[in-house]
């Protein structure tokens, strides 16, 4: 079973999950802020299989299969019906290939600067960062050791911390909670699948947030979600961690202070 955190305990259901090398507690703050805004919502925030402390990810595992485990965690908290998915990158990912597995359990789908169809390697940022992850040694003494390896190869600083927070103590030193190569192989599947389908299907509830400087979503993309019923819109001065670089125009869209583009 995935490690999940709750917030909140509003009637309305909401799994909010991460990118790619994150866990649930990246999004916990951001969250907290969240129910605050609207104390009708209740999140389940899990950590995605080879992610954070939930058991490893399996050989053949992919984002239908992954969007159960989700689910899965969901049920286990005693959360029933339909949810409303929101997913930063990887995680919406996720969201979308839920609506396509287990429809019943989809109210609606939110994309945190995402887009449905295939990643090329050269274009994802989460794959730069992964080459230079899978360079860094298994063990280090502390982790100013690590955090300097990383800085050298190029890793924004802010990066460098999010990825430092997969550093356990041991014995041995710190070293890596995740599995490196394991995660690197299901990147490669998820980043090559086409989810045109569950934002061009009948009836789909999909809306997404792009950053202005990010380059997931493109205007290409955003045309073409668009076209097909899909609002999108762009945070001006936001990266690809939306909740991060404009954590108050996202809530404002989220909440329903602002209107999507």
């Amino acid at each position: 079973m995935l490690a999940t955190i709750r917030v909140g305990a509003g009637p309305r259901p909401v799994v909010l999950i991460h990118g790619f090398l994150g866990s649930g507690r990246n999004l916990a703050s951001f969250a907290r802020r969240w129910a605050q805004l609207d104390p009708q919502l209740s999140f389940v925030l899990p950590d995605l299989p080879g992610h954070g402390i939930s058991p490893a990810v399996a050989d053949d595992a992919d984002l239908g299969a992954i969007a159960r485990d989700v689910l899965a965690a969901a049920r286990a908290e005693g959360i029933e019906g339909p949810l409303s998915w929101v997913g930063h990158s990887f995680g919406g990912r996720v969201s979308l290939a839920a609506s396509l597995v287990v429809p019943e359990a989809v109210r609606e789908v939110t994309l945190l600067d995402i887009a449905p169809g295939p990643i090329a390697h050269g274009t994802s940022e989460s794959a730069q960062v992964l080459d230079k992850l899978l360079e860094a040694p298994a063990q280090a003494p502390d982790r100013e050791t690590m955090r300097r390896f990383l800085a050298g190869r190029g890793i924004k600083p802010g990066i460098v911390e999010w990825l430092l927070m997969n550093l356990v103590h041991t014995d041995a030193g710190y070293v890596w909670r995740i599995d490196r190569d394991a995660l690197a192989r299901l990147h490669e599947r998820v980043n090559a699948a086409d989810l045109w389908e569950a934002v061009e299907r009948p009836g789909a509830q999909v809306r997404c947030v792009r950053g202005a400087l990010a380059h997931y979503v493109t205007d290409a993309s955003k045309e073409r979600m668009e076209r097909a019923g899909c609002p999108v819109a762009t945070l001006e001065g936001s990266g690809h961690f939306v909740h991060v670089d404009a954590p108050d125009q996202l809530l404002a869209l989220l909440t329903g202070q602002a209107r999507w583009a």
